[in-house]
């Protein structure tokens, strides 16, 4: 063996270790975003009762939410390829650990909404992890295949954390006697000790020198986000108020404001030497299609939660319909989440050897083929199962694999904001999902014996877009090229090179 390829193979060596043990560190951090995710959700009806409003009132919880991280994540990903990765993560866990507190002592509805939608900065903290990861890599060039093992990891622990967080809260509130406070002092305390783990565990990326924030570029996307989000949020409660025709008009006025500020934007951008969003990088062919993935499986992964849940619930009398009580739904859940953990799984280790092109294909029609099995079987809860199996495997590989293959694609300095656009992206088509699902639903309802329950028509419609959405998403990229994030091999002499730079 020559000098050369034993000092690349002890390079590969030390680098893998080094990365395996940030790996650890990050799938601690995911578990406590997923933990958040799932803790609130089974106390919602008791969250309800203490701050005395209707359950309604809760869409505005998600709402708040959804606009801040709309907002914030474009922001704080470009300051992370500018400043570090780590300190930006570390930022914005602490800021997540101060709104996980201020929650568990808000005593009224405005003050909980504000600490609601300030935890939101957590849902920049993976596009910040794969950042750091592929940073890492990069320097011996496995940056890409090390990204995907990663995010799959990654993803399994948030999906674990997920199921930690529904399982917990129940109980933990049982135990302590009803006591919200107490009971949310929980997620709170596990935020606070994971800023430690990030600042203790977490090494710091290398900035990239000579940047500036694009402030304006930032606060007229921030205002583009504002009015589409607005207008898809107004949308979502038409259609569960049944404001009027006439409500329909600032919907599409919002909305025509937002593509016009858009416009606007990508202009402003294009003239700009170091722009919030590079549009260039976007355009690309190994770019673009990620990002139109991220929007159209959001569809189905944030949007159709809620017609999920409400089917499963409702009376199978009417010829659809499970009839499942709380704890049935609850099942019904937990077996989906199951499904994307696997899929997250198969995704990590299929990554080493698969073509990472052909996997984003693969995940994409399965998300499509589960949810077009939902149209000709539904009645039973086995077929209800299977076809959520299927698409939760398909998911659970695209949640790991759209922000490692953007990353991948982006150039040195923009991997963080690169990433980020995928869970934004992903973010804006599960709220435009889940307002027109809502206008969906509520259109049929009343028109059935429950006078409560949605029609069947309008489940399959829901269905039909889901499966529409993975389909096209596969369709979107075969456009990528086949090459595309792939290690770039390194030859003998720059492995030894990086060998005398990190000795």
């Amino acid at each position: 063996m020559s000098r050369a390829s034993s000092a690349a193979d002890r390079l590969r060596g030390s680098a893998l270790g080094i990365t395996a043990g940030l790996i650890g560190w990050f799938v601690l951090v995911e578990v406590t975003s997923g933990i958040l995710q799932g803790f609130y959700v089974p106390l919602f009806s008791d969250i309800v009762t203490a701050l005395g409003v209707h359950d309604s009132d809760v869409n505005w919880f998600e709402a708040a939410q959804l606009l801040l991280s709309a907002l914030v994540v474009p922001v704080l990903a470009k300051l992370g390829d500018m400043y570090g990765h780590k300190r930006i993560l570390l930022i914005a866990a602490i800021l997540t650990a101060g709104a996980s507190w201020w929650l568990a002592f808000a005593g009224d509805f405005w003050s909980f909404l504000i600490a609601w939608a300030l935890q939101g900065f957590y849902v920049v903290w993976l596009p910040l992890e794969i950042a750091l990861i592929f940073e890492r890599g990069r320097r011996q060039n496995r940056g890409v295949s090390l990204t995907r093992r990663a995010a799959g990891l990654l993803v399994v622990g948030l999906e674990a954390g997920a199921i930690i967080g529904a399982l917990a809260a129940g109980r933990i509130f049982a135990a302590t006697g009803g006591d919200l406070t107490l009971t949310l002092m929980v997620p709170a305390i596990v935020v606070t000790l994971v800023c430690f783990v990030i600042w203790l565990g977490v090494p710091e990326s290398e900035p990239s020198p000579g940047r500036r924030l694009d402030t304006w570029g930032f606060v007229i996307l921030a205002w583009g986000l504002l009015l589409v989000t607005s207008a898809l949020v107004y949308m979502r409660l038409i259609g569960e108020l049944d404001l009027g025709a006439g409500a329909w008009w600032w919907v599409v006025a919002l909305l025509a404001l937002g593509a016009a500020v858009f416009v606007w934007f990508v202009r402003y951008e294009l003239r700009q030497d170091d722009p919030a969003i590079d549009i260039r990088v976007l355009r690309r062919p190994e770019m673009w299609p990620v990002q139109a993935t991220a929007f159209l499986i959001g569809i189905s992964l944030l949007g159709a939660q809620g017609p999920l849940s409400t089917y499963a619930g409702t009376d199978s009398s009417l010829g659809y319909g499970l009839g499942l009580d709380a704890t049935g739904r609850s099942n019904v859940i937990g077996i989906y989440l199951v499904s994307l953990i696997v899929g997250a799984i198969l995704f990590a280790v299929t990554s080493r050897r698969a073509n990472p092109r052909l996997i984003l294909i693969v995940a994409s029609t399965m998300v499509g083929v589960g949810y077009l099995l939902f149209i000709p079987f539904h009645v039973e809860l086995w077929q209800v199962l299977l076809n959520l199996s299927i698409a939760g495997l398909g998911s659970g590989a695209l949640v790991g694999a759209l922000p490692a293959a953007a990353a991948a694609a982006a150039p040195q300095g923009q991997t963080g904001v690169a990433s980020a656009l995928t869970n934004t992206t992903k973010t804006i088509g599960g709220t435009f999902a889940s307002a027109v699902f809502g206008v969906v639903l509520a259109a049929g309802a009343g028109i059935v014996a429950s006078e409560t329950a949605a029609a069947l028509g309008g489940y399959l419609a829901v269905w039909a877009i889901c499966a529409a959405g993975g389909f096209l998403a596969a369709v979107l990229l075969f456009f990528v090229p086949k090459v595309a994030f792939a290690d770039e091999m390194p030859d003998e002499a720059e492995a030894v090179a990086g060998e005398s730079q990190i000795i």
